[in-house]
């Protein structure tokens, strides 16, 4: 068989990829979230940040934290200031695995594919895509624990996502907004909540 079909079926696999990934211009961001709130926070009430001490460790990541928690908790309304009466405590934990794919069928003259995330080949050439048949996942929490002057929890709210994508700082921005929905007084129980954020 010439390598001339060959190209021609992975341009126009490259093609109906790029096009059909251009369409989306937004991605959603699902969220399982769990509030608490035993007391009602004023709207445009102080805080500041608080850090358990295996936060001190590593500030640098602890700091890129409260930025993007900073960020998320002015769209609620509060504002940060050194001394202030709250105290916000913000952590973050991410697990990784990647999957491999091994099942697929062949479908003869040399075609096949691999089910799922699997990959494509022609003959003897190989993968048109290399690495299609493993799958990286993430998991991601979030956590915010707000304590009033005397160290009384008054807020707390977790969010948990499972996802593909890699670029943590603007997948846990999305998981902060998710956490803060509702605040000051957010729906019990757990609950689901999508953020759409930019491809």
């Amino acid at each position: 068989m010439s390598l001339a079909p060959i190209r021609m079926v992975r341009s126009a696999l490259l093609l109906v990829v790029f096009l059909i990934s251009g369409c989306a211009s937004t991605r959603l961001i699902d969220n399982q979230v769990n509030s608490f709130a035993t007391q009602v926070i004023a709207p445009g009430a102080s805080y500041q940040f608080e850090r358990l001490p295996s936060q001190l460790a590593n500030p640098v990541n602890q700091a890129k934290l409260e930025k993007l928690a900073e960020h998320a908790l002015a769209k609620v309304g509060l504002r940060r200031q050194n001394a202030a009466p709250l105290s916000v405590q913000v952590s973050a934990i991410q697990r990784q695995e990647t999957f491999y794919t091994e099942n697929g069928l062949n479908i003869g003259w040399g075609l096949g594919w691999v089910w799922g995330h699997g990959g494509l080949s022609v003959g003897s050439h190989g993968p048109l895509f290399p690495g299609l048949d493993s799958r990286t996942s993430y998991w991601r929490q979030v956590s915010l624990i707000m304590r009033n002057a005397a160290g009384v929890v008054v807020f707390e709210s977790h969010a948990s996502h499972d996802g593909i994508w890699a670029d943590s700082d603007a997948v846990l921005a999305a998981m902060l907004d998710a956490a803060l929905q509702g605040f000051p007084t957010p729906p019990s129980g757990a609950r689901r909540v999508n953020i759409e954020i930019p491809r």
